[in-house]
């Protein structure tokens, strides 16, 4: 018997069974270095039911097309559908429609799934009656540039401290990592919207929320992720997330948590108080006009002092390459994200997308 909470019922959610099958589906766009290990985690879950992976192929250019070619081969259960945009939530979709079992499990090619995720999320979703289960982002790096920004996604001071970074308290949530849905209430829903390239997770856990679904939140669900593997990679995947979480503000003002007007307000107060600055070293030069604006540089500096304090609490302990990785990790974080942020609420998304890549 699942546990009733708000917003579900046993006639919106009708029972799974015991062991419903599952569909892996998961967009693919220049990704030879992680697929199988993404796709092998996949093939090695405990869970008992049966099971098929259906992978959207975008144009790569890096041989991932030669790569999953040779699974299909060891595998028949690895399918493809082709994604010729490349995008994500267009290849979501495609592969979600080209598959048909009851429960959908999204995965990205950049994770790779605990042996005991499957039996886990399938169990939660039947105990709980949620459309939606899933738990943490665990980045994990091998480089020390990437074990920075593991340290950034895992802490407070990097993303916020959301639970599907941290960790928390099992129970409803407003989103989660990846997703394990309930294909019926997926459906119901309208699937993932295809002109939002990022924070698509976040926009349908919106409107399965406002369908009076539950969404529900796992600890126990610990996703492995690598991070970018080098600066630009990062920059421009936080310039592309802060844009269209700038542009999810614009359309949806009441539903954004005040977390995520931090990096912004961060980089209008910095912007401010270095011109300001600027303006008083040039009064002081001149001797002309009053020189309180030197006060500006007060702003940058405790921005500084916080960027310096925060890498040695969070990543003095992980050695020195990684440390020093760490103070140019978090400033990119925060910038990029920020100045995403109002490229997207004045709706500038399709102009620098191309940019910001995927």
């Amino acid at each position: 018997m699942a546990e009733q909470h708000p917003g579900t019922s046993p006639e919106a959610n009708p029972p799974l069974g015991p062991l419903p099958a599952v569909s892996y589906v998961m967009p693919v766009l220049n990704e030879a270095a992680h697929i199988e290990a993404a796709v092998a985690s996949l093939i090695d879950q405990d869970y008992a039911g049966e099971f098929d992976v259906m992978l959207a192929l975008g144009p790569s250019t890096d041989g991932t097309d030669e790569v999953v070619a040779r699974m299909q081969r060891a595998d028949p259960r690895v399918r493809t559908a082709v994604n010729e945009l490349g995008t994500t939530p267009e290849g979501l979709n495609i592969a979600i429609r080209a598959t048909e079992n009851p429960v959908v499990v999204r995965v990205d090619a950049h994770s790779v799934l605990p042996r005991d995720y499957t039996r886990i999320a399938v169990d939660t979703l039947i105990r709980t009656g949620a459309a939606n289960v899933g738990g943490v982002m665990a980045a994990e790096g091998v480089t020390p540039f990437e074990k920075a920004v593991a340290l950034a996604y895992g802490s407070r001071v990097g993303l916020g401290g959301t639970p599907h970074h941290v960790g928390g308290t099992e129970g409803p949530a407003d989103t989660v990592y990846l997703g394990v849905f309930r294909r019926d209430r997926l459906e119901a829903a309208g699937l993932f919207d295809e002109g939002i390239r990022r924070g698509q997770d976040w926009e349908l856990n919106r409107r399965l929320r406002e369908a009076g679904d539950t969404v529900w939140f796992n600890p126990a669900l610990r996703v492995a992720y690598r991070p970018r593997s080098s600066y630009s990679r990062l920059a421009r995947q936080f310039l592309s997330t802060g844009l269209w979480r700038g542009e999810l503000a614009r359309r949806h003002p009441s539903a954004n948590g005040i977390r995520y007007f931090v990096p912004p307000s961060m980089v209008l107060a910095v912007t401010v108080g270095l011109i300001l600055g600027i303006v008083g070293l040039i009064q002081l030069a001149t001797g002309q006009g009053p020189q309180w604006p030197l006060l500006g540089f007060l702003v940058p500096a405790f921005y500084v002092l916080f960027v310096v304090v925060a890498t040695l609490a969070v990543a003095a302990r992980e050695g020195l390459r990684t440390s020093l990785w760490f103070l140019l990790v978090l400033p990119c974080i925060h910038f990029c994200w920020g100045i995403g942020f109002f490229f997207g609420v004045a709706k500038l998304t399709r102009n620098i997308q191309a940019y910001s890549g995927r």
